[in-house]
């Protein structure tokens, strides 16, 4: 059934810097609200606005760079940038004049005034409060300027900046669709600055104008603005502007427990691609950030979309999880067709893997790849043909290979005589390389399998042996083996060095 109802979420980064995690998961929870719509046949629309009036912070490649990263996430604005629907300008830097407007209305209904305190007065201000036990804001020192004193402050060459005037002993009541009913008094608010003495508009003043104008129906965004909210109600309400509905997430952490930055495991959108993470994979992951699907499958950004609920939107924080991250990669990596998986991993290790050997190659490894680099580490540990044992082999099978564990009943060394012999006479078939190791040890499972994966791979885990037989082929098996049997022989009395 089709309704009338209109939705319009929106993103409004600020191009001071490549994206991070943070700032996606609120662009990717607005695309999906809007789609949640669209799955229930409403009309939904998300919009992107490009914040830009920080005028020494800002610039264009920042743009740029956000617009790319989100397209290559499928995350499509339907209004904004290159795509105008009546709204426009879409960049706040080209949006001065509008603002003026709003100025000039809030100044002759003494609804803003102009404030000459400097940042230095501000400070002192700010340190005296704080000792006194109050909360540091605004005191009010211009808020009765007279014309003429205001006129002979300019005369002086001070440039005032211009604050919006708090009305007093007022409640502000909203209620945010994620967190619920809020209320805010006015008397804990301070006087705050809507134009700033360099003529741009504040993030405060600009941010809920543009959202009225451009008929935003639904802010969704992070818990640190929720104490803006109030503000720009009032704003809204002095200039006769019609409010969104404000939705305030919990902010995400990194593994220290603190706000997730740089330094405790966030990574810009740039980096990811760099290292092969896919489109998918972070949808996936991110979309869970704080959020609860009851369909724990891979899903499709629009099948997100169609399962995204506000109201399963957690209020406590959640803490960013590489593991989770690299979980979805591996499940999207194992959506990928061969040919769709080579081409992903080609351009890293073509060098190291002969033509005649690609499918196989594929078949052996595309299980245990999460990123490209795990692609170069297992052609290099299966296929490379100058070795350093130092190097080649972790601490795990150069333990095993060593021998440490004295209660076995028959030395690695023992087994690793009779796998060179059963190599040579079976080749690379590895179901009769097994069963003639088996008939001259007599033994089975870990006895001879961890030494047998040790030697060959140089790891305790990974890809099916069966296939890395063939991969590899018995020269390569026996110059291995060969490698692995004189550390073996020399474990007693010396010990390899592990190269960093």
């Amino acid at each position: 059934m089709t309704t009338s109802v209109s939705i319009k979420s929106r993103f409004c980064p600020s191009p001071t810097g490549l994206m991070h995690l943070g700032n996606l998961r609120t662009a990717l929870f607005n695309v999906l609200l809007a789609k949640s719509y669209l799955a229930q046949k409403q009309a939904a629309s998300f919009l992107l606005r490009i914040e830009d009036t920080d005028l020494a912070r800002s610039e264009q490649e920042f743009t740029q760079s956000l617009m790319k990263d989100l397209l290559w996430l499928d995350l499509d604005w339907q209004e904004g940038p290159n795509h105008h629907k009546g709204h426009e300008p879409y960049y706040q830097a080209q949006r001065t004049g509008i603002y003026q407007k709003y100025y000039q209305q809030l100044l002759q209904n003494k609804q803003a005034y102009w404030c000459f305190c400097t940042d230095t007065e501000l400070t002192i201000t700010r340190k005296t409060q704080l000792q006194a036990g109050m909360p540091p804001r605004y005191a009010g020192t211009c808020r009765h300027l007279t014309q003429e004193q205001i006129e002979a402050k300019r005369a002086k060459g001070l440039v005032p900046a211009l604050r919006f005037r708090i009305p007093d002993n007022e409640s502000i009541h909203f209620d945010d669709f994620i967190q619920g009913p809020k209320t805010f008094a006015t008397d804990d608010i301070g006087d705050f600055i809507i134009e700033k003495a360099d003529g741009s508009a504040s993030f405060m003043f600009c941010n809920a104008v543009d959202d009225a104008l451009m008929e935003v129906t639904h802010v969704m965004r992070g818990e640190d603005h929720l104490t803006n909210t109030p503000r720009q109600l009032l704003i809204l309400k002095a200039l006769g502007l019609k409010a969104p509905l404000y939705g305030h997430m919990p902010l995400i952490l990194g593994f220290d427990g603190k706000p997730l930055s740089k330094r405790n495991g966030s990574q810009s959108i740039e980096s990811l691609r760099e290292q092969g993470y896919f489109p998918l994979a972070i949808n996936n992951y991110l979309s869970r950030l704080g959020h609860h699907f009851e369909n724990e499958k891979l899903l499709s950004l629009d099948e997100l979309g169609e399962h995204f609920d506000i109201s399963h939107i957690g209020r406590s924080p959640a803490r960013f999880d590489l593991a989770q991250l690299n979980h979805w990669q591996k499940e999207t990596v194992l959506t990928k067709s061969d040919d769709e998986f080579w081409n992903w991993v080609k351009p890293y290790v073509e060098q190291y893997v002969p033509k005649e050997k690609i499918s196989l190659f594929v078949q052996t490894v595309k299980k245990n790849i999460v990123l490209p680099q795990d692609a170069i580490d297992w052609a290099i540990q299966l296929l490379g043909t100058n070795i350093d044992s130092n190097q080649f082999f972790n601490e795990e099978a150069l333990d095993v290979i060593r021998d440490q564990n004295k209660e076995n009943e028959i030395s690695v060394k023992q087994v690793l005589d009779e796998l060179e012999k059963a190599i040579q006479q079976k080749g690379d078939n590895y179901n009769e390389v097994i069963n003639e190791l088996v008939f001259h040890v007599k033994k089975k499972g870990k006895v001879i399998f961890k030494p047998l994966r040790s030697a060959i791979t140089g790891r305790c885990d990974g890809p099916e042996l069966a296939n890395i037989f063939s991969l590899m082929g018995k020269e390569l098996l026996l110059k291995r083996v060969g490698i692995a049997k004189e550390i073996s022989e020399t474990s007693s009395t010396v010990k390899p060095s592990m190269k960093n």
